[in-house]
């Protein structure tokens, strides 16, 4: 086959990866007949059951490469990686886009958007027309924080465990435009809604216009009561932002049920879509009003596409999306939710049988899923991550923040039961 016939058999094939929702999708030629078979087999099986079920779950992990990584990564909370079928997506974009950019990029794969919005919505059970595409939970959430009008006096609560960039945005527009930012400070794990709705009731004054929630916290993986939380807040005539970068993609929910006014979150943690990608949502009547982060022809408009005028963005990572979407809905999200869960709680117990070693998260499923954060006596979080990953090469996340002080473990679908065992054994010779 000469030059010119391997360049149109190649475009011709990528081409067909574009329809990532379609029957040509990469997931469907590599997983789809497998997965069916399987699915079939344990057709009525409830998703608490199969959370135990290591032949079903043996298959998902075959379709990550992370799965036989030397290293053990239990810091999925920080970023996922993405399935082998996600990756290869990425990478035939990325070919494609470079026989020639700016008509692939603009021409091919920018007609893809409209199918992943809509996909993104779906799993996200609100509209299309709420959903703007972006690269992470930091630009959908501070495109909200900057983007609102407020005056010099007004006040927005949020907490110290609120995820930094936010934390640090809104102490920006303090320092420029006197907005007040109060910030609460938790005492987790808590297993009480009232007391959190509570203590953020408590903080409301005649100034209060917007709350600012975090819907898992990133720290230890509290679940935070938002809907409760969002209910109060109009009940005061408040606004509300809600922080799901680790929420969408592991916990099963609609966007619109939390009653937030705005919601923000990174595609590459428990989506495993591709590093770099994420998603904001805006209740429709709230889009005109709200301000572009970067601009738009008519920054006033109701359309939620003015918030995606970035310029030129990587396409190869965000059409790969939908191969991510595929991978997830394939398992399902409460079937995945209640198996990250019980990845938790199976290396959480473990460890709670071994004296001087101490969890901090609840274990109580309403209060948390895939995060939790642990200690051993006697040693800083910094001390145990650092042993954890020179002497076992098992990589976490250590956590110094107010009054949380653990290393963060956090599992997903491709994590095996051996390598928890095998995180557990190592706390216990450390200890």
């Amino acid at each position: 086959m000469n030059t010119a016939e391997n360049r149109r058999s190649f475009l011709k094939k990528a081409s067909v990866l574009v329809g990532a929702f379609s029957v040509n999708s990469l997931f469907n030629q590599v997983h789809a007949e497998e997965w069916n078979a399987v699915t079939d087999r344990y057709l009525g099986v409830g998703p608490e059951k199969m959370a135990s079920n290591e032949d079903y779950w043996s298959i998902i992990q075959q379709g990550y490469s992370a799965s036989s990584s030397p290293i053990i990564i239990l810091n999925n909370g920080g970023v996922s990686p993405s399935p082998i079928v996600v990756q290869q997506a990425v990478e035939r974009f990325n070919q494609m886009t470079n026989q020639g950019p700016s008509y692939y990029m603009w021409q091919i794969l920018d007609q893809g958007r409209e199918n992943l919005r809509e996909g993104l919505a779906q799993l996200g059970g609100c509209s299309s027309e709420e959903v703007a595409i972006n690269r992470n939970a930091t630009e959908a959430l501070v495109t909200v924080i900057y983007g609102l009008d407020l005056n010099r006096g007004d006040e927005v609560i949020g907490s110290t465990q609120d995820y930094p960039n936010m934390m640090q945005a809104w102490k920006q527009r303090a320092l420029r435009e006197g907005i007040v930012y109060k910030q609460l400070t938790f005492d987790f794990p808590i297993e009480n809604d009232e007391e959190i709705v509570d203590k953020y009731r408590k903080a409301i004054t005649p100034k209060t216009r917007i709350l600012h929630l975090t819907h898992v916290i990133n720290w230890n993986g509290q679940i935070m009561p938002v809907q409760k939380l969002a209910r109060m807040a109009h009940e005061h005539g408040l606004e509300v932002i809600i922080d799901g970068a680790h929420s969408y993609g592991l916990l099963d929910f609609n966007i619109p049920d939390l009653e937030g006014d705005y919601f923000g979150t990174s595609l590459h943690k428990y989506l495993s879509a591709p590093i770099g990608s994420g998603m904001l949502w805006v209740k429709k009547e709230k889009i005109r009003k709200l301000w572009p982060l970067v601009c738009a022809g008519d920054p006033q408009s109701d359309n939620i596409r003015k918030f995606e005028n970035l310029g030129t963005r990587s396409f190869p990572i965000e059409q790969g999306i939908g191969e991510a979407l595929n991978f997830h809905n394939a398992i399902g999200t409460k079937r995945k939710e209640e198996r990250i869960r019980y990845l938790k709680d199976y290396w959480a117990k473990k460890a709670l049988e071994i004296p001087g070693i101490k969890i901090h998260t609840s274990l109580n499923p309403r209060y948390s899923c895939a995060l939790a954060g642990v200690s051993v006596e006697g040693l800083s979080p910094a001390e145990l991550g650092s042993k954890l990953m020179s002497q076992y090469k098992i990589h976490t996340t250590s956590i110094s923040l107010e009054n949380i002080h653990c290393v963060r473990v956090s599992p997903h679908v491709y994590t095996k039961i051996s390598d928890l065992d095998r995180l557990v054994e190592a706390m216990e010779k450390i200890r």
